[in-house]
């Protein structure tokens, strides 16, 4: 684990990653805030290309909570079956659905305790919804920013809470909104957990990760 980098180093290493890609996009594929929570909830130990491959011809036929409880346990289990834990997770989307039909009139909350009290929603889940389709600066920490975080002293900690809290108490505020798209593409296509592109690195030149690839 790297030490924590001052505040100069850390607002110039988000400066390079806004430079390169001003409006970083998550890759799973969603039409509104309800296939977005899906898309999340089922992309729990699976990959979003995966995930994404079982949700399109999904969300052509239900997009809604009603129309995703018309479609029913069986006929989701149907289209996710490619996805780990699929069973599980057919199980909680029907049951998330029915609360959001229920109780929030089909319509997703964009609080996190609301989002966090709904079956198969962890913190994760909530603030990449919170995130992307609220447009609040939530830090949803996967694998990828659990390492950056502590391979390059942005955010440092050893618990994904902790890792979250620094990103949020370190990170400049006009970079929170992307923060964690950032984050993850650079963790998923630069700076991989076995074999780093450390050459191919817009930051390598301030990150402290001792083991860099040449």
């Amino acid at each position: 684990m790297a030490k924590q980098l001052d505040y100069h180093t850390i607002r110039e290493i988000f400066t390079r990653f806004r430079a390169a890609e001003p409006e970083p996009k998550g890759e799973l594929e969603h039409v509104n805030a309800y296939t977005l929570l899906v898309a999340v909830a089922l992309s729990a130990q699976a990959t979003d290309a995966g995930v994404n491959r079982a949700t399109r011809a999904l969300f052509q036929i239900a997009d809604t909570p009603e129309k995703m409880l018309a479609l029913g346990e069986e006929g989701l289990t149907e289209h996710i079956k490619t996805i780990g834990l699929f069973r599980q997770k057919a199980k909680n989307v029907i049951k998330l659905s029915r609360i959001l039909a229920e109780d929030y009139a089909g319509e997703v909350p964009s609080s996190r305790a609301a989002l966090q009290a709904l079956p198969g929603v962890g913190r994760k889940t909530a603030n990449v919804v919170l995130n992307m389709w609220f447009h609040q600066p939530a830090q949803a920490v996967d694998t990828h920013i659990f390492r950056i975080g502590n391979r390059t002293g942005i955010a440092p900690g050893k618990d994904v809470a902790i890792v979250e809290r620094a990103i949020e108490d370190n990170i400049p505020a006009e970079f929170q909104q992307h923060a964690h798209h950032w984050l993850i593409l650079h963790g998923r296509y630069i700076c991989t957990a076995r074999k780093p592109r450390c050459p191919d690195c817009l930051i390598r030149d301030l990150c402290p990760f001792e083991e860099k690839t040449l």
